[in-house]
């Protein structure tokens, strides 16, 4: 029995009108709203909840505001969920409610299991055409003019100790090591068959506790690009982006986010089974980024920020 990925987080923002407008733009839809909370939904029903720092009925934060108060992940049925409960039960932090768990990880990051609402999608997504296979006939590869993400796909912690935090994910919550960066990163997933990480532990020097990034998936390396250049035509500051991750070969995009931290749009990465052998990495710039583009891409010139936008009609239409 595994868990099937996240279902919702709850985030923090000191300014909750900002953050309406960034996940909109982002491309979630908004599906309800109060004077201090705001609900949003992926395409696929896993949710994204905006609170204002001063609610009350929040978990404690694990580091100062805005960041993650939550991670909600989900569960196929009521079996899986009283597996779960049996497992966690022993936990000093362990609360059951109805229809859900909750606990504390050894961050103090609030941790909730419930039966998955989200829903089963079928889409259409890019056919590519590589040297010995070619799959896209008579048709364009597709163009986006925004993102509409899919789900929440991952979510990146710092923790002050990663081999304990590593060893409470696998042993209480099933998760499965896919790569590490030795004594300083674990990618973990948690289910053995499924996308290369839902979750990655990172240990700092300073030990500090809290929240990297939140990634979305959408379909593939097109609606990165066509995400990324909305985001970027809305004026929202890109950290780092487009570009590749050599570990989990996903092309990427980094945002900065009113809820704290990073935001990031990812498609096309490995896919994974029991018979993967993780693999231990020496961290580096070129680990991290095979390529990137520093500050993004300007998304009126669709060129390099500051870069002068082209004219003409055609590249050729320049004088020498």
């Amino acid at each position: 029995m595994h868990l099937q990925g996240i279902e919702k987080v709850t985030l923090t923002a000191l300014d909750l009108e900002s953050a309406r407008k960034f996940y909109i733009d982002w491309g979630l839809s908004l599906k309800d709203a109060s004077s201090n909370a705001l609900l949003f939904e992926s395409l696929n029903g896993a949710q994204v909840s905006v609170h204002a720092s001063t609610d009350s009925q929040l978990p404690n934060g694990f580091e100062k505001d805005p960041t993650l108060r939550e991670v909600t992940w989900c569960v196929k049925d009521q079996a899986t969920l009283a597996h779960f409960t049996s497992k966690l039960s022993s936990l000093p932090s362990f609360e059951q409610h109805p229809g859900l768990i909750k606990f504390k990880d050894p961050s103090g990051l609030s941790v909730s299991l419930e039966v998955s609402r989200k829903k089963e999608l079928t889409l259409k997504a890019a056919v590519t055409n590589s040297w010995d296979q070619r799959q896209r006939i008579n048709q364009p590869s597709p163009i986006y003019d925004k993102a509409s993400p899919i789900e929440v796909g991952h979510i990146v912690l710092f923790v002050a100790s990663l081999s304990e935090s590593s060893a409470f994910y696998q042993k209480f919550l099933g998760f499965t090591l896919s790569d590490s960066y030795p004594s300083r990163g674990h990618f973990l997933r948690c289910t053995p068959n499924g996308g290369h990480h839902d979750l990655f532990l990172l240990e700092l020097p300073d030990k500090r506790v809290g929240l990297n990034h939140i990634a979305f998936t959408v379909r593939d390396l097109h609606e990165v690009f066509g995400g990324g250049l909305h985001m970027s035509r809305c004026g929202w500051k890109t950290e780092l982006g487009p570009g590749k991750h050599p570990v989990s070969s996903a092309i990427f995009w980094y945002f900065h986010a009113p809820t704290g931290a990073l935001v990031e749009y990812y498609a096309d990465e490995d896919e994974l089974t029991p018979e993967w052998i993780a693999r231990e990495i020496t961290p580096g710039p070129t680990m991290f980024a095979e390529w990137a583009i520093k500050g993004g891409i300007d998304g009126h010139t669709r060129r390099q920020i500051e870069a002068q936008a082209p004219s003409g009609q055609f590249m050729t239409d320049t004088p020498k």
